[in-house]
């Protein structure tokens, strides 16, 4: 090719490149360039649903590009991971609780995606999971749910939803020896109205989707998972206080990049949501069952890493081995 086309050409492929959307990744200093997308993998009403657009609306005004909030539930979360990494395109985002992937490997043959590809961005939240029961149960703690599981095998249901959490309780059955039939459930609110009917009498969840029950006096939630006591159940123990550390399990909140994406730019992104977490969103977020947690990639990987390090404990004693 002659010298004097060179320059035409590639002026040529950067205005097709940048018009298709699919040019270099733009710099931590100068990113967005564009609208950002965050893709949410629960609907819209969830509690990461609304701190996601909560926070959307702040970033927008300081990235001065709008931020666009879509949800995509389904498929134990895979529904919103394959469209993310599907884009291929640094100003999609995604925002997800990591129970929606941190236990993919145990509970799916053939994942359409490596774990490594979801790249921590920050941390935003710990939602709070309560432990709960049917008021008319009558029993005061978990460690009466043990006692009467063991001394009435298959007498108590739980009810199980797809995800860490329910797989963690099910390898905390396995190894306490205890015989609990699971009822699944696709739809979490439909599992916290049967429990405060009496259908199932555990419910392992967060405790925004079991709050409108306990507050009508229905269930009662009698332990927590996460590592610290909630402020708006100052009363309800966590599990390690509650004698039962192995069923520890934080709720982790928060957003993540596509491959590819460079470290200084997901700091970069980290210092942003950390600038715009005020007061009045912390307030909102904690209205949502989910206490501010802000962390930037390397806490938010190494909090990650210690629940994929919990849920492979749990895989040994339930005999999985990992898709990948």
């Amino acid at each position: 090719m002659p010298k004097a086309r060179r320059p035409f050409i590639l002026a040529i492929f950067a205005v097709v490149t940048a018009a298709l959307g699919c040019g270099p990744p733009a710099g931590a200093q100068s990113w967005p360039q564009r609208p950002v997308k965050f893709l949410v993998t629960l609907g819209p009403g969830s509690g990461v649903d609304i701190g996601t657009r909560l926070l959307g609306d702040r970033l927008s005004a300081r990235w001065g590009q709008p931020v666009v909030v879509e949800n995509r539930p389904g498929g134990d979360g895979i529904v919103a991971i394959t469209s993310f990494l599907g884009a291929h395109d640094d100003h999609v985002l995604l925002a997800a609780p990591t129970s929606s992937f941190t236990a993919h490997p145990y509970l799916h043959e053939n994942l359409p995606y490596k774990q490594s590809d979801l790249l921590p961005i920050a941390r935003v939240s710990n939602t709070i999971i309560t432990i709960s029961l049917p008021v008319s149960l009558k029993l005061a703690s978990f460690a009466d749910v043990v006692a009467m599981a063991r001394a009435q095998p298959g007498t108590l249901n739980w009810a199980g939803v797809t995800g860490a959490l329910d797989f963690a309780f099910a390898g905390f059955l396995q190894a306490k020896g205890l015989n609990m039939s699971k009822v699944p459930y696709r739809n979490p609110v439909e599992a916290a109205n049967d429990l405060a009917e009496g259908r199932v009498q555990v419910y392992e969840g967060a405790y925004a989707i079991a709050r409108p029950q306990i507050e009508a006096g229905r269930i009662k939630p009698i332990m927590l998972t996460n590592s610290v006591r909630a402020p708006m159940l100052p009363d309800v123990p966590t599990a390690a206080e509650a004698g039962f550390p192995e069923l520890t399990m934080d709720g982790l909140v928060g957003f993540f990049g596509p491959p590819g994406m460079p470290l200084e730019l997901r700091e970069r992104i980290a210092q942003d949501v950390r600038a715009v977490t005020d007061a009045s969103v912390e307030s909102r977020l904690i209205a949502t069952g989910q206490i501010v947690n802000i962390g930037g990639p390397s806490e938010f990987v190494a909090a990650i890493d210690q629940q994929r390090a919990r849920l492979a404990e749990v895989a040994k004693d339930l005999g999985i081995k990992p898709s990948q």
